[in-house]
């Protein structure tokens, strides 16, 4: 599909895997460039690209000088930042009972955090009309004490979502979120195939099962084109039909 985004520069993090992996590849079939980063550009490595549309460099989200040296790199590469895909997380298990201060930052640094500190640093770059989306989980949407910091920590993801699509709306810089349920990445890497089927029986999946990568990437994508010009704001689910609120 043609979304109209060739020549146009994007920002993911987190794309050595999962929905991260599938975004940077969607955008590069639409003829995009596309810079991406993780704590690992080692995994980068075997992204199929044109010559001069792939940049990987090394990021970590929740340290500034990171960030600060990933962006200014690809604003010298390839000048304007047009799209910016925040999909870079890590969860932190546990009870209330016993995430400690330090697991509470922590997941709050490589979630809410990164998401703040990379549109903050990518919006120099960005003209206006410009994208973003952020990554988030139903989870911030519908709280389940089995993911208790992300039930937190995620909500504060969308709420800084449509926070900033109201302040950027002028520039119109379109900001939304893809908010995820079940959906086969590198967090899950390892299960048995019957934990899979326990998880989607536990939360009633109407769909039955987890979805794949793609299916995650081609809603972000198409957030990223004109073909969703009038959105902003938005939280969308990605959940296979798990999500029970209204």
């Amino acid at each position: 599909m043609n979304l109209g985004l060739a020549g146009q520069v994007a920002i993911v993090t987190g794309g050595s895997r999962g929905i991260g992996r599938a975004v940077v590849e969607e955008l590069l079939d639409e003829g995009a460039r596309v810079a991406t980063g993780s704590r690992h550009p080692e995994d980068l490595a075997g992204i199929e690209a044109p010559p001069g549309h792939l940049l990987t460099l090394p990021l970590d989200v929740t340290d500034v000088d990171s960030i600060e040296n990933f962006v200014a790199t690809v604003s010298e590469t390839w000048g304007a930042v047009h799209m910016l895909v925040n999909n870079a997380g890590k969860a932190y298990p546990g009870s209330f009972a016993t995430l400690s201060d330090q697991d509470w930052q922590n997941d709050i640094n490589v979630k809410l955090m990164a998401q703040v500190r990379m549109c903050r640093r990518v919006l120099k770059e960005m003209p206006d009309g410009g994208r973003i989306v952020n990554l988030t989980a139903i989870f911030g949407k519908q709280p389940n004490p089995r993911f208790f910091a992300s039930s937190v920590n995620r909500a504060s993801c969308s709420s800084f979502t449509k926070t900033l699509a109201k302040e950027l709306a002028p520039r119109s810089i379109r900001v939304n979120a893809v908010s995820i349920g079940f959906i086969h990445s590198g967090q899950w890497e390892g299960r048995p195939e019957g934990f899979f089927t326990e998880l989607v029986d536990e939360f009633r999946v109407p769909l039955g099962r987890f979805g794949d990568a793609v299916e995650a990437s081609h809603p972000i994508v198409f957030l990223l084109s004109d073909a969703a010009s009038y959105l902003t704001g938005v939280v969308l689910d990605v959940d296979g039909g798990m999500a029970a609120y209204l």
